[in-house]
């Protein structure tokens, strides 16, 4: 069975820092794309941040551009985004996720077959 494991969520004020972080076990870390993907209980799950498997390809969504940072590191089977400069509409439930098909759209849900429980994050002002 292929496992994520999210963490490193929290609370925090805005302009603060956080690093999630993703455990991945079984094939899902040999997938060709990870993401990081984040829903409200009222919003549709919006994609954050995706990389392929040999970090050649790497896409953000326009709303964290320049404040998130998805990295991978093979060697300890995670997967990171640190996020800075946090604002109150960052505030979602993060997920990881996989998909072990090539896709164009790397930011949609759809695509991903492998997911995490996901970890809150809330962003207060």
């Amino acid at each position: 069975q292929v496992m994520l494991t999210e963490s490193g969520g929290g609370s925090v004020q805005t302009g603060g820092s956080l690093r999630l972080s993703c455990l991945v076990s079984g094939s899902a870390y040999g997938s060709n794309f990870i993401g990081w993907f984040r829903q409200t209980p009222t919003d549709e799950r919006e994609g954050v941040a995706a990389i392929s498997n040999a970090a050649k390809q790497i896409l953000y969504a326009d709303s964290v551009k320049g404040r998130f940072t998805i990295s991978r590191d093979k060697a300890k089977n995670t997967l990171y985004l640190e996020m800075r400069a946090l604002k109150p509409e960052d505030t979602a439930v993060y997920y990881c996720a996989a998909t072990q098909i090539f896709v164009l759209d790397l930011l949609d849900s759809t695509n991903y077959s492998y997911w995490g429980q996901g970890t809150q994050v809330t962003v207060s002002s």
